[in-house]
């Protein structure tokens, strides 16, 4: 099932380490505030202190916190719960903790339809009643009643297990679907007849990283690593491989395609097959930017792979084939994205040709209905234009209004295709579009409780610390006053190339509904600016990414959005870094961090599952004594100061988390108790039978968001807020 849209919600998982849509959201702000928040200092559950020392570069470095990386011993599982009291003891007396929660379940109960795509004699669509865990695939024949296909709600007692993968033979006879549980990145993956929903044969087990891509009704390409000796979530992984896997045969008889060998490893490796079944399309990569580029002849039993880019310095994404012409959409000679088509009768890099040039803007391309669809960021705002399979421009798509769209997505036959569209305060709806005229129908809008009219968002660029303009966009009620008092959210990422262009959340609106601030810049490390600005936040230049950070909550203060007290700043993963890193440099900056799911030791990160393959982001400690120092200089386990007043800070991490693991978190917090300075809480939330954020139950994250809001709220003087009209 290729790219089925839920509107609102983001299924899509990084390969390296993300944002989450709906946990990207931030705090309810307030109404009347106290003069402090409680100024007693906590007491923490006792977190013992080890003798462990590593030298780098005949530097020695303490690491005395290391046995909290064991997520399997009983000491680890001791301090989680210890902590965790203390948390939850502490979250208990804010009295409108349980007030927010109701709220956010109140405007989350409405109804969220996916865009419909036709497989078989069978159209499937993603559907969620309101509060459901996890969302529910259903089917209908020919315009009949629908029925549920696949109900993830029922995987597990928890809702903790859910739907990661739906795919099907081009025929829809049969489906595979993988499934996730307790948030791990290892899969399991089940074989199904469409129609009867028959098992084929006995599960998939130790899938991890993978697309399933058919080969006919015979069998599917998937990919995985070896199983790790050690924990299996913690444990390095950084040989990945491609596997075809012949329907009814064991797993242990699958073939390895690419992959495996001593000679050359791959961190990252991907097998898909064209549409049309001849060609299969492996993608190679030691880092999550850039990789190898191979092509097998299917139609040949003894052909051999061609490689047509083996240097991996940039990166491709097949798009679409006819006949021994591929589709590629990549960066190679071209930073900010083109369309190339490569015939495989002459598959040499000179013969390549553009079919969409590169432009001043960023490009992602989609197809569908005998059309290409390429999708440009300008300053972060979607524009959509329409062309045939020569180049040839069709029409200027024209959106419903200024924000993100997705999908332009299906098949060649496909008469009608979908496309999602939202912003910060415009609920994603799902728009039918006509290809043969241009004309766009609303399919599906969700009724969500609120009036998007009641709110403004504003794009402003502000100047960072060496003079470079960034793009942020400001959300809040019409109406604000700007005079500093109020509370304001301020959410970043930057890095690994992803862009954050506007879309909705149920958390910021309970957030803005309530006079609060929601502002998200567009910092460097990101991709809204193509390569070069990506590669302006990595490794020796992240330090731009946190200039960036810091610059917009400054400018935010200096226009009287919000102050230094009423200030928050969040992010998660690689987002999660940048928290961490802000607030230890500037703690005077913000009065709470909020940093979730946190790559928080730069020295050690890249030994745990597949953090090596970040190191085109972050560089490694071993890389070179100037990178050690550079890592260690930011790395914000490493410099927590003695008795520094730090802001106010809770840290949310899963137990299950096996693409930044908990590690992370946990020293972070045990360095922040031991030695933060002043009164500001520094407390750890850990999540239990839950990983990086994918797949998270409804019911999970709105406590979870609840918790956030109320202790955010808490330390900022708010003593009550005000209840929704």
């Amino acid at each position: 099932m290729k790219r089925m849209m839920l509107g609102a919600v983001a299924l899509a998982v990084l390969t390296a380490c993300g944002p989450k849509p709906e946990q990207a959201a931030t705090a309810a702000a307030g109404t009347t505030v106290a003069e402090a928040a409680p100024v007693a200092k906590l007491q923490y559950a006792p977190t013992k202190q080890g003798d462990v020392v590593d030298t780098y570069f005949e530097t020695k470095v303490a690491d005395p916190y290391r046995w909290l990386e064991d997520d399997r011993s009983a000491e680890t599982a001791e301090w989680v719960k210890a902590q965790n009291k203390v948390t939850f003891d502490y979250l208990a007396q804010i009295p409108y903790r349980d007030q927010i929660k109701q709220r956010l379940e109140a405007l989350w109960n409405y109804e969220k339809v996916g865009a419909p795509t036709k497989e078989g004699a069978y159209t499937y669509f993603y559907k969620n009643d309101g509060l459901q865990n996890q969302y529910v695939v259903y089917r209908q024949k020919d315009g009949g009643p629908a029925e549920v296909f696949l109900d993830p709600n029922g995987f597990s007692a928890d809702a903790t297990t859910s739907l990661a993968d739906l795919q099907f033979t081009d025929d829809g006879s049969i489906a595979a679907y993988a499934i996730s549980e307790g948030g791990s990145d290892w899969r399991k993956v089940f074989v199904i007849k469409a129609e009867t929903k028959e098992k084929l044969e006995p599960e998939l087990v130790d899938v991890k990283f993978s697309g399933i891509s058919f080969k006919g009704n015979e069998g599917f390409f998937y990919s995985s690593y070896d199983k790790p000796k050690g924990s299996e979530l913690s444990a390095k992984t950084d040989q990945h491989k491609l596997y075809y896997h012949k329907i009814g045969t064991p797993q242990k008889d699958d073939q390895l395609v690419y992959g495996g060998t001593d000679a050359e490893k791959h961190r990252y490796v991907g097998g898909t097959v064209t549409q049309d079944g001849k060609y299969l399309v492996v993608s190679a990569a030691n880092a999550t930017s850039g990789n190898k580029l191979l092509v097998k002849d299917l139609t040949k039993p003894d052909s051999v792979f061609i490689t047509l880019d083996g240097e991996g310095s940039s990166d491709y994404n097949l798009i679409d084939s006819k006949g021994d012409i591929l589709y590629f959409s990549t960066n190679f000679k071209a930073p900010n994205q083109r369309l190339i088509a490569i015939d495989m009768t002459k598959p040499a890099q000179a013969e390549w040709k553009d079919v969409i040039a590169e432009t001043a803007n960023v490009l992602e391309v989609s197809k569908g209905a005998g059309s290409f669809f390429a999708t440009y960021m300008v300053d972060a705002i979607s524009k959509v234009q329409q062309y045939d399979y020569d180049g040839k421009l069709v029409r200027d798509v024209q959106l419903p209004g200024v924000g993100s769209v997705g999908g332009f997505d299906g098949k060649a036959k496909d008469a009608v295709l979908y496309y999602s569209f939202a912003n910060y305060n415009t609920p994603g709806s799902i728009y039918a579009y006509d290809p043969a005229t241009g004309e766009s129908k609303v399919y599906f809008k969700p009724a969500v409780k609120f009036n998007s009219d009641d709110y403004e968002s504003k794009q402003v660029f502000y100047t960072s610390k060496d003079g470079t303009k960034v793009p942020m966009i400001i959300t809040h009620k019409k109406g604000l006053q700007l005079d500093g008092t109020n509370p304001a959210m301020l959410y970043g990422y930057g890095g690994f190339n992803v862009s954050l262009t506007p879309s909705f959340s149920v958390s910021n609106l309970v957030w803005m509904e309530m006079g609060g601030v929601y502002a998200v810049p567009n910092l460097r490390g990101g991709g809204e600016y193509g390569k070069a600005w990506h590669e302006a936040g990595i490794q020796l230049k992240k330090q731009n990414v946190f200039d960036d950070f810091i610059a917009a909550g400054e400018y935010l203060v200096a226009q009287k959005y919000t102050s230094n007290d009423k200030l928050a700043i969040r992010g998660g993963s690689n987002g999660g870094l940048l928290v961490g890193a802000v607030m230890t440099q500037r703690p005077d900056l913000m009065k709470v961090a909020l940093p979730a799911v946190g790559v928080l030791d730069m020295l050690r990160y890249h030994t745990f599952t597949a953090g090596a393959g970040w190191g085109f982001d972050y560089g490694t400690a071993e890389q070179s004594k100037e990178m050690f120092e550079y890592l260690k200089g930011y790395s914000p386990v490493h410099n927590v100061k003695k008795d520094v007043a730090y802001p106010a800070t809770l840290v949310t991490t899963g137990d299950h988390d096996d693409r930044v693991v908990p590690a992370h978190s946990f020293k972070f917090a045990a360095e922040l108790q031991a030695k933060a300075g002043g009164a500001n809480p520094q407390l750890i939330r850990i999540e239990t039978n839950a990983g990086h954020g994918a797949g998270t139950p409804v019911s999970k994250t709105i406590e979870q968001t609840a918790d956030t809001f109320g202790f955010t709220l808490w330390n900022m003087g708010v003593k009550e807020v005000a209840k929704a009209q």
